[in-house]
């Protein structure tokens, strides 16, 4: 028997996100469908509202609906301080423990090859740009330790080089090939506090 048509656009449109195959978007469209209308129809406004109010900020390329950022605008964080992280979730993680107080840099993701990615789709020449500025002392690199985010923040270190900044690495308190979005707070704070020189 076939499916009504609106089922199987709903399956078809979330089979889209992220690490849902067939069985999980069936499981979440019956869901959907089960639930009152109201609750769709508050999904969607969600849905619409990131569309419509959610920006990039000008300076650090993290999520915001103000530009710059509310972490761009607040002069009590050390503004000489950038952490340079793979996506605009990786700026929350790091802000969720507490315990970090400068300010972000968001790549837009890390240099691969085989998807096509290079330095120049990524934000890393606006990066440069706030180091030769001058006022940065330090740069640490929290990209994911694969092999992805391995040759990225090798890649910065070596734009960075030339410039008068202290170029840091994230501690491997993290394990090898995680992503930093699954990390507890207090192995993520380890990694920060010993961070490393970039050679």
């Amino acid at each position: 028997m076939k499916r009504p048509s609106a089922v199987t656009e709903l399956i078809e449109e979330l089979k889209k996100l992220p690490g849902v195959g067939q069985k999980t978007a069936e499981r979440l469209s019956f869901f959907l469908m089960r639930g009152s209308v109201e609750q769709a129809a508050k999904l969607a406004r969600a849905i619409q509202g990131v569309k419509e109010k959610i920006i990039l900020c000008s300076n650090c390329h993290g999520i915001t609906e103000n530009d710059p950022c509310d972490i761009c605008r607040d002069r009590s964080r050390d503004h000489s301080l950038i952490c340079v992280v793979e996506e605009p979730h990786d700026v929350y993680v790091i802000e969720n423990m507490g315990h970090y107080r400068g300010v972000y840099h968001v790549l837009m993701g890390v240099i691969s090859p085989l998807d096509g990615i290079g330095p120049g789709e990524l934000t890393i020449a606006s990066l440069k740009e706030k180091v030769e500025k001058g006022g940065v002392k330090e740069v640490i690199l929290a990209t994911n330790p694969d092999m992805e985010g391995e040759s990225t923040a090798v890649y910065i270190g070596k734009v960075l080089k030339p410039h008068a900044v202290r170029v840091t690495r994230i501690a491997r308190g993290l394990p090898i090939g995680a992503d930093i979005e699954y990390a507890d707070s207090v192995t993520l704070m380890k990694s920060l506090e010993g961070r490393s020189e970039m050679l």
